[in-house]
């Protein structure tokens, strides 16, 4: 009962999700042709709603739940990270036709077969894990 509200919100983030389209591979596969502004748009709206909460956050010094202050760490800006990085993962959600958020929602849709897809994406997080110290970062 603890984490019911998590459940909750990650059910109703999934179906403004499906509903939305995000999750259609039709839809995807329009935005890499450049042929629809849908996903752009989606994509663009979280974007322009999460710079204006972090940064209403860190103004504001807005405090967590149990009082703590709420903290962005600074991140190690290098363009081999965010170029490779980047490149990969657009492969893979050209591949796929589903980025990670997406592919919970295409299970929960029914859509098995994305399940090699999150096989795929777990066997490459842990690839990762295991040659990360020998990376560019």
């Amino acid at each position: 009962m603890k984490y019911i509200r998590f459940l909750v919100i990650g059910l109703l983030f999934g179906i403004v999700m499906f509903k939305s389209q995000a999750v259609s591979w039709y839809r995807i596969f329009e935005m890499f042709r450049f042929e629809s502004f849908h996903m752009y748009g989606i994509i663009g709206t979280a974007l322009f709603f999460g710079v204006i909460i972090v940064q209403t956050i860190k103004r504001r010094q807005l405090k967590s739940r149990k009082g703590n202050p709420i903290l962005f760490a600074p991140k190690n800006k290098s363009v081999p990270r965010y170029l490779i990085g980047g490149i990969i993962f657009g492969l893979g959600w050209a591949l796929a036709g589903a980025c990670p958020g997406p592919m919970y929602v295409l299970i929960g849709n029914g859509t098995f077969s994305i399940l090699i897809v999150l096989l795929a994406a777990v066997l490459g997080t842990f690839t990762y894990g295991l040659v990360r110290r020998k990376l560019p970062h």
